[in-house]
């Protein structure tokens, strides 16, 4: 028995501190890729720096931290110079420099998988392997975050904070038109080979259920964030939303554009419709503050936020599982999302000393012909991901002993990518037909 315990315990050990691929995200399956794998670990890793984020806005955390006998503020007394600011420890600040330790990591990752071509390169092992390090080393760089002096560094981190997110938020669009193709293909697909009602039944619900929240939001976006007087710019977001989400769902529906893609159809358009709302919802609660009827919150989470959270944990998931395909192809996302059918299938750990051969196969190497997906890029867009979430969390505005929600540049920002979004969109249809000599799919 005790033999067994060791062995285990030696493969486990190797597992997280070694440099064999990890399986034990994908333990419950017959067998899985090496970069999904990879990248279902780097997944876990970025929702474990969350997590932490969101327990230091936990509310009363900082009460608490008045029992606690070494903190400056607490109640129990000990001699002054054992005592520490225990505040720094919580709050918006304390999310700015977890993110900032978390992204130096992606950042390092990045710089170190330079020109990988393929799972032979030395550097593959850093890349697939040595999580119980990785993870020590981002635990240990966030306690070292903590040591950085106050002075300019939230102010600073800011404006890097806010181009970062909005960097991401455009990938985040990429992959939410990439996913609203992929639906509608594969369920009109499964509608034209079987010819089912129910096929054709889910698709009419799913795209009047998102046009109906469409049409829902705006008129809330009405009602709370504008006036009969004044708000002239507000009314001027949502109208100017309202109107280009109406124009792409006509474009999607041409003859010129249903010639070329026969499957692109109003589902597509309903879910991008259903985020731009959302992305101006989020606008105009960074707004000014006499525009905004629900102002006056000043939760860490507020309902905008959690729902930015809820698309930014499903945006990291599907870049972690997804391949690419045609539609993403198009958008330019198959940097981000693997390659169907690159490399080859090499065993890099086996469950029964290679008699059966890949069947048994936990973890298979997909990538020794060539890397199924950049993995620079890769962690560059994880990077991105730390920084928005770190935005997200704050409300996209500086810490500071005053909390407002009025942003303008934040406003701005995500105001921006709404159009982007509509563009990107846009150009997902019409493409095909403007160049049609090139292959798109």
């Amino acid at each position: 028995m005790g033999a067994v315990l060791g062995l285990c315990s030696a493969a486990q050990l190797a597992c997280c501190c070694g440099s064999a691929a990890c399986s034990l995200c994908c333990s419950a399956c017959p067998s899985c890729a090496n970069s999904t794998s990879t990248r279902l670990m780097y997944a876990v890793m970025l929702l474990f720096v969350m997590i932490t984020a969101c327990i230091t806005l936990a509310p009363g955390l900082q009460t608490e931290l008045k029992k606690v006998p070494f903190c400056a503020n607490s109640s129990t007394l000990i001699p002054g110079d054992l005592k520490v600011d225990c505040n720094q420890a919580v709050g918006y600040l304390a999310v700015y420099r977890i993110c900032f330790a978390a992204c130096l990591f992606f950042v390092l990752m990045a710089l170190i998988t330079i020109g990988v071509k393929s799972s032979k390169d030395p550097r593959a092992g850093i890349q697939n392997g040595f999580w119980g390090i990785k993870y020590l080393l981002v635990i240990g760089g966030i306690i070292g975050a903590f040591f950085i002096p106050e002075g300019q560094f939230a102010s600073t981190w800011m404006v890097f904070g806010m181009i970062g997110g909005f960097c991401f938020i455009v990938i985040q669009l990429i992959l939410i038109i990439d996913f609203a193709h992929s639906w509608a293909e594969n369920w009109v697909s499964k509608y034209e080979e079987s010819e089912s009602r129910g096929w054709y039944a889910a698709l009419l619900l799913a795209m009047l259920t998102c046009f109906a929240l469409t049409l829902t939001g705006v008129v809330l976006l009405y009602v709370f964030y504008t006036k009969p007087s004044g708000c002239d710019l507000s009314k001027f977001f949502i109208s100017i939303n309202l109107i280009l989400v109406v124009g792409a769902s006509i474009i999607s529906i041409l003859p010129a554009i249903q010639e070329v893609q026969p499957r692109s159809g109003l589902l597509q358009s309903s879910v991008v419709s259903l985020y731009v709302i959302y992305l101006t919802w989020s606008a105009l609660a960074n707004g000014p503050a006499d525009c905004n009827a629900v102002s006056g919150n000043e939760s860490s989470f507020d309902k905008q936020s959690i729902i930015g959270l809820v698309i930014w944990v499903c945006s990291v998931v599907y870049s972690s599982i997804r391949t690419a395909s045609s539609s993403s192809k198009i958008t330019m996302s198959e940097h981000i999302l693997a390659k169907e059918g690159s490399g080859g299938y090499d065993s890099i750990e086996g469950a029964d000393g290679g008699e059966s051969g890949r069947a048994e196969t936990k973890v298979f190497d997909n990538e020794g012909d060539g890397v199924a997906y950049s993995w620079t890029f890769f962690h560059v867009v994880f990077a991105l991901a730390t920084l928005y979430i770190m935005m997200t969390l704050t409300n996209w505005f500086n810490p500071s002993s005053e909390l407002s929600k009025t942003n303008v540049a934040s406003m701005w920002i995500k105001i921006t990518s709404s159009w982007l979004c509509v563009g990107l969109y846009v150009w997902t249809l019409v493409a095909p037909a403007v160049f049609p000599n090139r292959e798109f799919n």
